[in-house]
């Protein structure tokens, strides 16, 4: 894949934790007066030189939440933003236990897990995409394999 073909790139994760019947996603709001009204996000950034796209989502994970993702991560993909050349790379993990995100930047004013259909409302919309991969993913896990 030529990671030079968009302008802007990021990586992030899409942290989740399943409750019951529940799925909640781990989602990040932009700080500044100015992002008063800005959608929530799952927590990304870009990849300083030389890193890879997984461990960029796992560094900036921990930097705005101050939730460490130790485990295996599933790459989701990526989502192009309609409005500029801002290309998404999202990887699904699930949440450590006992994680207790916390807004560990300056970049962000609010660090919340929210139920995934108030995460579908709430989210910016060019990521709503990879919400839809996680369920796909967590579908595949609850799918015994063929034997």
């Amino acid at each position: 894949m030529n990671r030079e073909a968009r302008g802007k790139e990021s990586s992030g994760t899409v942290l989740y934790r399943l409750r019951a019947a529940e799925v909640d996603v781990l989602l990040v709001h932009p700080a500044g007066a100015y992002n008063r009204r800005a959608p929530w996000g799952i927590p990304k950034g870009q990849p300083n030189p030389g890193e890879h796209l997984e461990e960029a989502a796992r560094r900036e994970t921990m930097e705005e939440t101050g939730v460490v993702v130790a485990g295996p991560m599933v790459a989701l993909g990526f989502v192009d933003y309609t409005r500029s050349r801002k290309r998404v790379h999202g990887f699904a993990a699930p949440a450590p236990d006992g994680a207790e995100p916390n807004c560990a930047s300056w970049e962000v004013d609010k660090v919340e897990f929210i139920e995934l259909t108030r995460a579908r409302r709430i989210i910016h919309p060019d990521q709503a995409a990879l919400l839809d991969r996680l369920l796909v993913h967590l579908a595949d896990l609850a799918t015994p394999a063929a034997v």
